[in-house]
C-alpha cells in the first residue's frame, strides 16, 4: 500500500518559520535563503535570537522575528507576518532603527555602526506596487529647479545612506505572477506557497531547500510541534475575532446607541491595542469623522492621517 504523503506544516506560519530557520543546524539554508533576497554573498552568519519566546502563543507579545548578523557587518531582522495589522511602515522603521542603534557599543564612534536590514515576508497584499519583492532605501529626491547649483559633478550621489534597507515580499503577488523557477528566490518562495509539485521541483533544484523540506516533514510528524502550531494560529485567530466582534457589535447596535458597548466588549476580548484598525473599519463604512472622534477619543488629525493612508 502506498504511504500517504505528509502534509507539511506551512512556513507561512511565523512559529514554523522561526522554528525552522532559527535552528543552528539550518544556518546554511538560512544563508542561502537570505542570499536569494539580498543578492549578495554571505560568508558568515550568526543567529542572534534562536529561541522561541515562552509567550509565543500570545500573538500580541510573542513576536517571532529572527535576528541575524551577516559577515560581522550587517544586522538583519527577518519576520514572517501572517495577517495584516496595517502597521508595516511603523513596525519596520522601528526594527530598522533599533538594530542600527543597539549594535553600537557605548563609546564607539558612529563609523562602527552596522548596516541594518529588515526583511518582511507577508502573507497578504500591502503596498500599491506592481512587484512582489519591494526594496526601499534612503535615496535623495529630485531637486527643485530653483535649488540646483552647478557644482560640476558628473555623477551625483543617489543614496543619503546605504546603511538602512527594507525588503517587503508579498506572497499573494508572487502566487499571482506564478513565475518559473529561474532564480533562487523563486525556488525558495515556492517552498512557502507552492503545491506539492512546486515544492518537489524546488527541492530538486536546490539542495538547501531539500534539507528544509525534510526538516519540515520531520517537524510535521511531531504531535507536540503540531500542537504548538495550532496554539499559535488560535492566538492569531482569537485576536482577529476580537477586532471583528467589536466592529460588528458596534455597527449592529448603531453608532449612537451601541457603539461604546461594542468597543468595550471587543476590548475585553483582546482588542485594546487595535483602535486604528477599528477606525479603518468605521471609515470604510462611511462613519462621520465627528462620530469617530466621539467614540474613540482620537484626534481629528490622527483620523485624517489614517484616512489618507487608506486612500494611499
Amino acid at each position: 500500500m502506498e504511504q500517504k504523503a505528509i502534509k507539511l506544516l506551512p512556513l507561512t506560519c511565523d512559529y514554523v518559520f522561526k522554528r525552522i530557520f532559527g535552528q543552528e543546524e539550518n544556518k546554511e539554508a538560512l544563508k542561502d535563503f537570505l542570499e536569494s533576497i539580498l543578492c549578495e554573498k554571505i560568508y558568515k552568519i550568526e543567529i542572534k535570537n534562536p529561541e522561541i519566546p515562552k509567550n509565543y502563543y500570545d500573538s500580541k507579545y510573542g513576536v517571532l522575528d529572527l535576528k541575524v548578523t551577516l559577515n560581522n557587518t550587517t544586522v538583519v531582522d527577518v519576520e514572517m507576518q501572517v495577517r495584516n495589522e496595517h502597521n508595516i511602515e511603523q513596525r519596520d522603521t522601528f526594527y530598522l532603527a533599533s538594530n542600527y542603534v543597539n549594535e553600537l557599543k557605548e563609546g564607539e564612534p558612529y563609523i562602527n555602526c552596522k548596516k541594518s536590514i529588515v526583511i518582511n515576508i507577508v502573507n497578504f497584499t500591502y503596498y500599491k506596487r506592481n512587484e512582489y519583492h519591494s526594496i526601499a532605501r534612503m535615496i535623495f529626491e529630485e531637486p527643485k529647479e530653483e535649488e540646483k547649483v552647478e557644482m560640476g559633478y558628473e555623477k551625483e550621489d543617489r543614496y543619503m545612506t546605504k546603511h538602512l534597507e527594507m525588503h517587503i515580499i508579498e506572497l499573494p503577488k508572487f502566487k499571482k505572477k506564478n513565475p518559473k523557477m529561474h532564480t533562487k528566490l523563486e525556488e525558495w518562495l515556492w517552498l512557502f506557497v507552492g503545491s506539492d509539485e512546486k515544492v518537489s521541483e524546488a527541492s530538486k533544484k536546490n539542495k538547501e531547500i531539500e534539507k528544509i523540506k525534510k526538516k519540515l516533514a520531520s517537524m510535521s510528524l511531531s504531535q507536540e510541534e503540531r500542537n504548538n502550531y495550532e496554539y499559535r494560529l488560535r492566538a492569531i485567530r482569537d485576536e482577529a475575532d476580537a477586532i471583528e466582534f467589536a466592529t460588528r457589535k458596534a455597527i449592529e447596535q448603531g453608532i449612537e446607541q451601541g457603539i461604546e458597548q461594542g468597543i468595550e466588549q471587543g476590548i475585553e476580548q483582546g482588542a485594546a491595542q487595535k483602535c486604528e484598525e477599528f477606525i479603518i473599519k468605521l471609515l470604510e463604512k462611511g462613519t462621520k469623522i465627528e462620530d469617530i472622534i466621539e467614540l474613540t477619543g482620537e484626534t481629528k488629525e490622527k483620523i485624517e492621517e489614517i484616512k489618507k493612508k487608506i486612500k494611499g
